[in-house]
């Protein structure tokens, strides 16, 4: 069956599921990656929390209007009007007191979730709300998606997406360096404001797959997962573009195969696998990557002091110390230096005494700065410059390793 749900083969609600949460999955991480950079990742949880209030009012107006209240393009209008409402209050309280960013944030989260929960309860009450569905909201529901639901839900992804696209230049410098891109020219309040307004129709639009707890995460997991394999501001957000892809497409694929799993917390927990791998295994930034670095190092340190021992005619007790240099074709068993080991011991002694130099004088001051006992001299010094310090010490001129 996991076969037949990731080739799409389980059905007519389960691929649009599928199609919907890979598309979300994409606009999100791509989305998200502005607010990761720009370090507001908490806004996107004072958003979502912000839509709970307008997904209740929204169904009570339209029941009042005699409809039945379900109809998700009213009921997602209504949770984009209350986040827009509440992206206001979090400016307002961060211009105008001296509440800080994330204690207005918190503030608003707060109080708009608590209202949010008033209105659910209200509804409840309600004839027309003890069917209703609204608790799919706060964690997602996609049991008896209609095709006008898909549309709706692929059409705001794709807009959102879209709209990214658009305004990828400047939301990045504002993201990467806000100061710089002020005084370019950007308006970097403004392009905030575009920011939020693209994080809120990503809220809004994965309320009905994910959740309004959850959506979080698909805003967040993905662009962090992306920092692993990139150092580029344009890497990060294309790989976080198909990490949020793959698991909107992997977490619908395994819900659809076991429907007791919700959609939205399969699809986070997919997310969350991903960010593991990447934390382990990302070939410049992971934690095995740091691991080998870190053993490389140690292995470097112990060949330099053994050489510097060899050179100065002193006893090598390190057994690694000794086992690298044997390794290398340095020293023989006995520990008696080769020919090469003696050639690369006087090199290693030589360089030593010329950083040695060129740190306690003025004009190599800047070159100094290179020095951490393992850069080779030869790479942060000109010949010429070389000469001159084997001059300082007294070296004979010309003298190369």
């Amino acid at each position: 069956m996991l076969w037949q749900a990731l080739t799409l083969q389980l059905g007519y609600n389960a691929t649009l599921v599928t199609l919907g949460a890979t598309l979300l999955g994409v606009a999100a991480g791509v989305t998200g990656t502005f607010l990761f950079l720009r370090k507001r990742a908490l806004v996107s949880d004072a958003i979502s929390h912000a839509t709970l209030p307008g997904v209740g009012l929204a169904f009570i107006l339209m029941v009042a209007m005699g409809g039945d209240g379900r109809s998700l393009l009213g009921l997602m209008l209504g949770s984009a009007a209350s986040a827009w409402i509440g992206l206001l209050c979090i400016s307002a309280l961060t211009r105008r007191t001296r509440l800080a960013e994330d204690a207005a944030i918190g503030a608003v989260l707060s109080v708009f979730f608590g209202i949010g929960i008033v209105f659910l309860t209200f509804i409840q009450t309600m004839s027309e709300g003890r069917q209703a569905g609204l608790e799919g909201f706060l964690l997602g529901s996609t049991a008896g998606m209609l095709y006008s639901d898909a549309v709706i839900l692929a059409v705001g992804g794709a807009t959102v997406l879209l709209a990214v696209i658009a305004f990828r230049r400047p939301l990045s410098a504002v993201a990467f360096d806000p100061e710089f891109a002020a005084s370019s020219g950007l308006n970097v309040p403004r392009l905030d404001l575009i920011m939020m307004g693209l994080v809120m129709a990503i809220t809004v639009v994965g309320l009905k797959i994910v959740g309004l707890i959850l959506i979080v995460a698909l805003l967040i997991i993905p662009p962090v997962t992306a920092r692993f394999w990139s150092e580029r501001v344009t890497g990060v957000l294309w790989v976080a573009g198909i990490f949020g892809g793959v698991s909107g497409y992997l977490g619908a694929a395994l819900s659809a195969i076991a429907p007791a799993l919700p959609t939205g917390p399969v699809i986070v927990l997919v997310s969350f696998a991903m960010f593991a791998l990447s934390l382990l295994f990302a070939p410049a930034r992971g934690v095995l990557a740091a691991v080998l670095k870190h053993l490389s190092f140690q292995r470097r340190v112990h060949v330099r002091q053994g050489l510097l021992a060899l050179a100065q005619g002193q006893p090598i007790y390190e057994k690694l110390t000794l086992r690298l240099l044997r390794r290398a074709g340095l020293v023989r068993a006995d520990g008696v230096a080769t020919s090469d080991g003696k050639a690369r011991a006087a090199k290693a002694l030589r360089d030593e005494t010329r950083w040695q130099m060129a740190r306690s004088r003025e004009e190599f001051a800047l070159a100094a700065t290179f020095y951490d006992g393992l850069t080779e001299i030869e790479t942060v010094l000109t010949g010429d410059q070389i000469n001159e310090l084997d001059r300082l010490i007294g070296a004979p001129k010309g003298l190369r390793p």
